[in-house]
């Protein structure tokens, strides 16, 4: 027969797996409200009126005669650094997994694609200059991972 103690064991034991079950659920849910936050602060930023304005110059960069530009335009530099930035942190998060590419995808694949079409030029010269060839290089992963998608 079973005693009082035993059951009031299994009631103990049956609770304890109810908490941890809640509590790896509950992670889940954090985890993935962390994630769309992160997103939706990318997305913010980039739909804001002066960063859409630092893209719509990226994608219009006349490549071709980029140093006469330059030359004419003091802010170019940092604009497209602005944006390079921006799409670089976007590459590490997704290479760490803090963001699903589906998301990035979604969100951004037109602009990732465009910019480092356009932009390209100004990161590999960047890495000629500081002799690093770790600059943009998340921004060109993430530009890699976008046509690995595109040819699936």
């Amino acid at each position: 027969m079973v005693d009082i103690t035993e059951i009031s064991a299994m009631v103990a034991a049956g609770g304890v797996l109810v908490g941890v079950v809640y509590y790896v659920l509950d992670m889940r849910n954090q985890a993935k409200l962390r994630q769309t936050d992160m997103v939706m602060r990318l997305y913010d930023k980039f739909g804001s009126p002066e960063f859409q304005k630092w893209l719509q110059y990226a994608v219009n960069l006349d490549t071709e005669d980029f140093a006469d530009h330059m030359r004419k335009d003091e802010e170019a530099l940092p604009k497209l650094y602005s944006i390079g930035a921006f799409f670089e942190g976007v590459g590490v998060l997704v290479k760490r997994k803090l963001i699903s590419m589906d998301l990035v995808d979604d969100l951004f694949s037109t602009a990732i694609k465009q910019c480092w079409e356009r932009m390209a030029f100004v990161v590999k010269e960047a890495r000629t200059r500081r002799k690093s060839s770790a600059v943009g290089e998340w921004f060109e992963y993430l530009y890699n991972e976008m046509q690995k998608r595109e040819q699936q």
